[in-house]
C-alpha cells in the first residue's frame, strides 16, 4: 500500500523546486510562444505588449526543424533490427519479422495524433527547455492503439530517476464533475449537484526496482469538493501498474544538478527582450514623426481641447498670432535600425535560424555550401539530438512496442541492443549514413587504382549489402543467397 501522505510530501518538494523556474518559463512563453504564455500567469498576457515577432517566428521554423529532423510524419524515422550477438543465419531469418513489426509500429504511429502533440512538445521544448508527452493506450476499436497528450509544465513536477531521465512525474490536473464522476464514479462527490467547480487530482508515476512503473492518482488535499470531508485528505482513487512510463519527459540540455531542462530561447532571452523594447520605441518615434509635437502661443483663445491634428482640418488662429508650429527634433541620426538588425540577427543564430538559408531567386546556395551548413548544424545540435534519443526516440519505441505487445500485434519482443537493436533513419541519421557510404566509396575508388591484386581482396557481395544499409535501399535488391553482412549496426541520431 502507498503511503500517500509521504507521497503528498515529494510532490510538495518536486513543487518548490519547479517553482525556482516558472518566473523563467513565463518570460520564455511571453516573448517566444505568446499563445501559450499564460500557462504560469493568472490569465494576464502579454501579447498586447509583443512588438517582435523574430522570436517567435525562428521557434516555429526550430520546431518544424525537428519536427521533420528527428520524427518526420508519414516517414519511417526508426527501424528495428537484430544485434550483434545473432549468427548469419538467425539474422536472415529474423529480418523480415523485424522489417513486418517496424511496419506495424510505424503504421500505428501515423494513423494516430502524434505529428501533432510531438509538435507542440518541441515548440515547448525550443522555449522552456523541458517537454513532456503523455503517451497512452487508446480505446479499443479506434483507428490506432495509441493516443498521445502534450502535456503543460504548468500541470508537471518532474524528478530524475535512477536512470538520469525524468522518470518521476507528478501531475495536477483539473476535471469537471462529469469528468471526475465518469472516471473515478460519484462515491467521492458531494450532493451539491449546482457546484461545477473543477476538482484538483494529483497523478504519480513512480518507477520501481523491477523497471515498471507505478501509478497512483489521488485528491489534492486543496480541492473542496469531496464528500468525505471528515476523511484525512489526500485519499488515493485509484492506483495501476506499467511496463513503460506513459510521461515521456525530454529536455534541450541540462546544467549538472538541475532537473529541468535549459532552452536556446533562455539564451536569447536578453536579446529578445531588448529587440521587442527596441521596436517598441521605434513604434513610439514613428508615431511621433506621423502625428508631430505642436507648439501654440497662449493668448487666451486658443483651446487645445478643441484643435483635431488630422488631414483637411482647419483650425482657426487669432489675427497677428503664429497659431500651430511643429517642434523639430534636435537631429535627424538614427541609430534604431542599425540596433535591431544585429538583434534580430543574434536571435536567429541562438535559434539556429540562420544555418540554412532561404532559398530564394537572389541567393542559392551551392551543394557543397549546403552540406557544410548542414554539417555545422550536425555539431551544433549533437548533444540535444543524442539527449533526445536517450530520452525521447527510445522511451516512445519501448512504449510503442510494449503496448501492441499487450494488445497481441507483434510478438514477444524485447529491445536490448545485444538480441535486437533500434535504428534510427530520421533524415538527420541518414546525413550521417550517406557520408559514411560517401567514405566507403572513395576509399574503393582508391582500392581500385592500386590494381587486380588488391581489388581481389574485397569481400564484395558483404560490401554491397552494407552500403545498400547505408542507403536505405530494400534488402530484394539482392539476391536471396548473397551472405548478410556482418557488421555491427550502431544506433545513431
Amino acid at each position: 500500500m502507498t503511503d500517500i501522505q509521504s507521497l503528498y510530501r515529494d510532490y510538495k518538494k518536486a513543487l518548490a523546486i519547479r517553482a525556482n523556474w516558472e518566473s523563467t518559463w513565463q518570460e520564455c512563453y511571453a516573448y517566444a510562444l505568446p499563445q501559450r504564455e499564460t500557462v504560469f500567469s493568472s490569465g494576464s498576457s502579454k501579447v498586447s505588449t509583443l512588438f517582435d515577432a523574430t522570436a517567435p517566428d525562428a521557434t516555429d521554423q526550430l520546431a518544424a526543424l525537428m519536427l521533420s529532423e528527428l520524427t518526420p510524419p508519414w516517414m519511417r524515422w526508426f527501424s528495428l533490427s537484430t544485434g550483434t550477438e545473432l549468427s548469419t543465419g538467425e539474422k536472415e531469418s529474423c529480418a523480415p519479422t523485424l522489417e513486418k513489426i517496424s511496419a506495424t509500429l510505424q503504421n500505428h504511429f501515423d494513423r494516430s495524433n502524434f505529428a501533432t502533440e510531438i509538435h507542440q512538445c518541441y515548440l515547448d521544448l525550443i522555449t522552456a527547455g523541458t517537454a513532456c508527452l503523455l503517451f497512452e493506450e487508446a480505446p479499443i476499436g479506434s483507428g490506432s492503439a495509441f493516443r498521445f497528450t502534450a502535456v503543460p509544465l504548468n500541470e508537471l513536477c518532474l524528478s530524475e530517476g535512477p536512470t538520469g531521465r525524468l522518470d518521476k512525474v507528478f501531475r495536477a490536473f483539473s476535471l469537471s464533475r462529469e469528468e471526475f464522476e465518469d472516471r473515478f464514479g460519484a462515491k467521492y462527490l458531494n450532493n451539491d449537484k449546482d457546484d461545477d467547480s473543477p476538482l484538483q487530482v494529483i497523478e504519480a508515476i513512480l518507477p520501481q526496482m523491477n523497471g515498471s512503473y507505478r501509478s497512483v492518482v489521488f485528491i489534492d488535499p486543496n480541492c473542496q469538493h469531496v464528500a468525505a470531508k471528515n476523511q484525512d485528505l489526500p485519499f488515493v482513487l485509484k492506483e495501476a501498474n506499467y511496463t513503460t512510463s506513459p510521461f515521456i519527459a525530454f529536455r534541450w540540455l541540462k546544467a549538472p544538478g538541475e532537473v529541468y531542462g535549459r532552452s536556446p530561447v533562455m539564451k536569447a532571452l536578453p536579446d529578445i527582450k531588448t529587440a521587442n523594447k527596441v521596436v517598441e520605441l521605434i513604434l513610439k518615434n514613428a508615431t511621433i514623426a506621423v502625428t508631430g509635437i505642436w507648439l501654440a502661443e497662449d493668448d487666451g483663445i486658443l483651446n487645445p481641447a478643441n484643435i483635431n491634428l488630422t488631414p483637411g482640418a482647419i483650425i482657426p488662429k487669432a489675427v497677428g498670432s503664429k497659431g500651430l508650429t511643429p517642434l523639430e527634433a534636435p537631429g535627424k541620426f538614427d541609430v534604431s535600425q542599425l540596433v535591431i538588425k544585429d538583434l534580430r540577427e543574434h536571435i536567429r543564430h541562438a535559434l539556429l535560424g540562420d544555418k540554412l538559408g532561404t532559398v530564394c531567386d537572389d541567393m542559392k546556395m551551392t551543394a557543397t555550401e549546403v552540406l557544410e551548413r548542414s554539417d555545422e548544424m550536425i555539431r551544433i545540435l549533437g548533444a540535444t539530438y543524442g539527449r533526445l534519443q536517450s530520452e525521447l526516440l527510445m522511451p516512445l519505441i519501448e512504449r510503442a512496442t510494449a503496448l501492441l505487445r499487450k494488445r497481441g500485434e507483434i510478438p514477444e519482443i524485447f529491445i536490448d541492443g545485444r538480441l535486437l537493436n533500434v535504428s534510427y533513419k530520421s533524415p538527420r541519421a541518414e546525413t550521417q549514413n550517406r557520408k559514411d557510404a560517401q567514405n566507403a566509396l572513395q576509399w574503393l575508388t582508391s582500392v581500385a587504382s592500386l590494381g587486380q591484386e588488391a581489388s581481389s581482396a574485397l569481400n564484395v557481395p558483404e560490401i554491397m549489402k552494407w552500403l545498400a544499409e547505408k542507403l536505405g535501399l530494400p534488402q530484394n535488391f539482392m539476391v536471396e543467397n548473397t551472405p548478410a553482412p556482418q557488421l555491427p549496426i550502431k544506433e545513431s541520431v
